[in-house]
């Protein structure tokens, strides 16, 4: 299982990539793998502020449908375009080119909540 060294994630597999106050948002290698072949992503907070462990869209997969929560309060400035044609590109690449939305974090603080790659790993049993 694929956990990279310079992301935070959340206890829900959502993680994060911080770029100064810039944040991108996807679901965890584990996650992905837990619902399986997802076949669709809603997303219709763009231009909303959320705070951290709010609802920012849901995925669903073939057999279930599940909520994706925010690692950190901001607002969602952009939904990742290649989602809409091709929501499997979070299967194949979920730390890359299946990111789920872009965000301005409000307080770039809430970082320190999150979980390093090594208690994710814990929390996932890998």
């Amino acid at each position: 299982m694929n956990i990279p060294e310079t992301l935070n994630y959340t206890k829900d597999h959502e993680w994060l990539r911080a770029e100064g106050d810039i944040g991108y948002v996807g679901i965890t290698d584990f996650a992905q793998g837990e619902l399986g072949d997802i076949v669709f992503i809603e997303i219709e907070t763009v231009g909303e502020t959320l705070k951290k462990e709010d609802v920012f869209g849901t995925i669903e997969a073939v057999k279930t449908v599940s909520d994706m929560f925010m690692p950190v309060s901001g607002e969602v400035l952009e939904v990742n375009p290649a989602l809409e044609d091709s929501p499997d590109v979070v299967n194949k690449d979920p730390y890359g080119k299946g990111w789920m939305v872009k965000i301005k974090m409000t307080d770039p603080s809430e970082i320190g909540q999150l979980l390093t790659a090594e208690k994710y790993q814990a929390l996932v049993g890998a």
